[in-house]
């Protein structure tokens, strides 16, 4: 078994138009960048793009946005200093937003991973967030009913992996990867170093290869 795959093209332009896919990353931490660019030569359009916030810049994601390549993002920090490309094509209409708390994207992303129908999560209750959503009161609290994050593809990056798919991160860049790996169909994983099966300590493997596809080192 050897998931190592040399051309990133090839394996990205089987990516459809109108596909979702979850994109790691805290800011520019643990985004894959390479693998967006090449997104953007395949010459995909009409995505559906999950991902913590919505670009820095015009680097990765940005630089997705502003060819044209996403209909929606689903996020949770569409807005910081650096996010005018975002907020030039939302102000401009040519891209739809669905806001969702931190917390719950990932409890939505990993309740995806985990085969859950739906959580309940007290986060967004008596807010808009919560507008036509179910609610219950349990146990004294408050609730609003938040359906899984499940995606065609998730494109992530880790620091080494193995022909497996086995995978090791770099400190903080770890964040979403994990989780996002777990809940997707396809997950294409680059990483800086490909090593040799038994060189990952198993004690250290945060992402197991059952839930890679595809290695691609950049």
């Amino acid at each position: 078994m050897n998931k190592v795959h040399h051309s990133a093209y090839e394996l990205l332009q089987n990516i459809p138009n109108s596909a979702t896919i979850l994109i790691g990353g805290f800011g520019t931490a643990g985004q894959p960048a390479e693998l967006i660019d090449i997104l953007i030569e395949t010459g995909a359009k009409d995505l559906t793009i999950v991902c913590n916030n919505a670009g820095n810049g015009d680097y990765g994601l940005a630089k997705l946005l502003k060819a044209g390549c996403v209909r929606k993002m689903v996020c949770s920090f569409p807005r910081q200093a650096d996010s005018y490309v975002f907020d030039e094509l939302y102000r401009a209409g040519k891209v739809e937003l669905e806001l969702v708390p931190q917390g719950n994207l990932a409890c939505r992303i990993q309740a995806a991973g985990m085969g859950l129908g739906a959580v309940f999560t007290p986060t967004g209750f008596g807010t808009l967030l919560a507008e036509g959503k179910e609610t219950r009161h349990i146990d004294g609290k408050d609730y609003v009913l938040e359906y899984p994050i499940k995606a065609d593809f998730a494109l992530i990056k880790a620091h080494k992996g193995d022909r497996w798919g086995n995978l090791v991160y770099n400190k903080a860049a770890r964040n979403f990867g994990p989780i996002m790996a777990m809940a997707a169909t396809t997950t294409i994983a680059q990483v800086a170093e490909v090593v040799e099966l038994g060189e990952l300590d198993p004690e250290h493997i945060i992402t197991p290869g059952i839930f890679v596809n595809h290695v691609v080192q950049i």
